[in-house]
């Protein structure tokens, strides 16, 4: 027994080593620091706070070999792609997502973040008219009475020091997604938003520690560790809360109380929620299951990701001040002296409101990493990469490619203002990701987040310090601490 074993042991490392060294010339270098049968799998293990140092590691390592490296997680192989024109032929090319993504699907379902493609291009093409511009125009209201509530809930914090402003931010960005794209007022009932917001920071730590944790890969092997009994605890919470959103929108559709939200100009149109009950009741071209597979996307995807770009953003416009004094002359020239709503002709002409949060989000991607599975051989500019493996695009280093200049680690929201320093290519900016399968909501995620900074810097001068931020990867970017800021009132 003890010599089969030896005999096993020595012809898997034979054939890793034989593996390794006799792929081909067209295949990218491979990431150092790999070890025998485990390959880079021990590089990926370890806190939150290591696994994104890792990935950042990984980012700067493919940047010095050219955009693009392999890396050996057990007998997988993987790519780790940088370079910003080879990360769009992959996304454009390969639109199926990894198998990493089956973590999210007792949660998300299929929906359009995690669906296959074939069920994604269904869902995109029903969908794509709700996030219209003239949809996202009628919002605009909801925008101004969410921030001045935010503005007002943040009263309480005016000099008394440093404090946690995600806390502010995510309740009031849940409920903003609640009032828009779902149409419901979640707002008053403080209980049911605390409990999914720790839900949703529960199921993120745990998606993470079963991707470090390869044994439990396995469905089977999982289903017997207690990490799913945790991940069974918080989906009924994270699902209690779309079904409570579909349902009240539900009734007030069937009882015909709402149909549909009307814009400036007088003209109907149906949001996100009024779309999919559309589609559901009167076509049957969704049932109720990806109904609520396609809300409780909307609803994590929506108010996490903005809530983090926000308290990211205000933590750099307080370490710097003269970006800060920029952005107030700015909102004086706009505004004067007058608190008025921001309106769709103001948003426009916040140009540099929206080069500081472009450039925030360009230091700081809220999703750093996006994962494909290759269908196919794709041909980049250098190397073929081959079909049936990981390709793992780092947002983060594509926002630190070469053509972004020396400067690149620099938070400059003024290249955003010169169209002649910024890189030529247009998916060196990836904060929404690339091709195809780019974010839905982008232009609801800026409009939300310009009305909101708005609002909050014409009423409060913010202190503080993005050096002392530790960050960490639980499926997007947070910070452990540091990210504390304190408000004076701007006079």
């Amino acid at each position: 027994m003890l010599t089969l074993a030896l005999f096993c042991i020595t012809f898997a490392l034979c054939w890793t080593w034989w593996h390794r060294n006799t792929k081909s010339e067209l295949e990218p270098p491979a990431h150092p620091k790999a070890l025998p049968l485990i390959g880079h799998a021990h590089l990926l293990m370890g806190s939150s706070i290591s696994l994104w140092n890792t990935v950042k590691e990984m980012a700067h390592n493919s940047l010095r070999a050219g955009g693009v490296t392999t890396i050996y997680i057990g007998p997988r192989t993987a790519y780790v792609l940088t370079d910003p024109e080879d990360s769009l032929t992959v996304a454009n090319a390969c639109l199926q997502k990894d198998i990493i993504y089956e973590f999210a699907k007792p949660w998300l379902g299929e929906g359009l973040l995690t669906g296959k493609e074939s069920i994604w291009k269904r869902h995109r093409k029903l969908l794509n008219p709700a996030f219209s511009q003239l949809v996202l125009d009628g919002f605009q209201r909801v925008f101004n009475s969410q921030a001045r509530r935010l503005v007002k809930d943040l009263e309480v914090e005016v000099g008394k020091g440093p404090f946690n402003h995600l806390v502010y931010l995510r309740s009031n960005a849940l409920e903003t997604i609640c009032l828009t794209t779902m149409g419901v007022d979640f707002g008053k009932k403080s209980v049911l938003n605390s409990q999914y917001e720790h839900a949703i920071d529960q199921i993120f730590s745990i998606m993470i520690e079963r991707f470090q944790k390869f044994w439990l890969h396995s469905d089977f092997m999982y289903g017997w560790s207690f990490l799913k009994k945790k991940e069974d605890q918080c989906i009924k919470i994270l699902h209690n809360m779309s079904n409570k959103v579909l349902q009240a929108r539900k009734e007030a559709y069937l009882n015909n109380k709402k149909n549909g939200l009307e814009s400036p100009s007088g003209t109907k149109f149906k949001a996100f929620l009024d779309l999919l009950l559309e589609l559901s009741i009167e076509t049957g071209t969704l049932n109720e299951l990806e109904i609520r597979e396609e809300v409780d996307t909307m609803i994590a995807a929506g108010h996490e990701t903005t809530a983090n770009v926000l308290m990211l953003t205000l933590v750099l416009i307080g370490s710097y001040p003269k970006v800060q004094e920029r952005i107030f002359e700015e909102l004086h020239h706009v505004f004067g002296g007058d608190d008025t709503d921001v309106t769709k002709q103001d948003l426009s002409r916040l140009v540099y409101l929206e080069a500081v949060l472009k450039e925030s989000m360009r230091i700081y991607p809220i999703v750093p990493v996006t994962v494909r599975i290759l269908d196919k051989d794709v041909k980049l500019k250098n190397y073929t990469l081959m079909s049936g493996r990981t390709c793992f695009v780092i947002i983060y280093g594509i926002h630190r490619h070469p053509m972004w200049g020396d400067d690149a680690e620099e938070f400059k929201p003024e290249r955003w203002l010169d169209t002649t320093t910024l890189p030529s290519c247009p998916t060196a900016f990836a904060a929404f990701n690339m091709g195809r399968r780019v974010c839905i909501g982008k232009s609801f995620a800026f409009m939300s987040m310009k009305t909101t900074l708005a609002h909050v810097l014409r009423h409060y001068r913010v202190k503080g310090d993005h050096t002392k931020m530790e960050m960490k990867l639980d499926v997007v970017l947070k910070s452990v601490y540091g990210h504390h800021i304190s408000l004076g009132r701007r006079t």
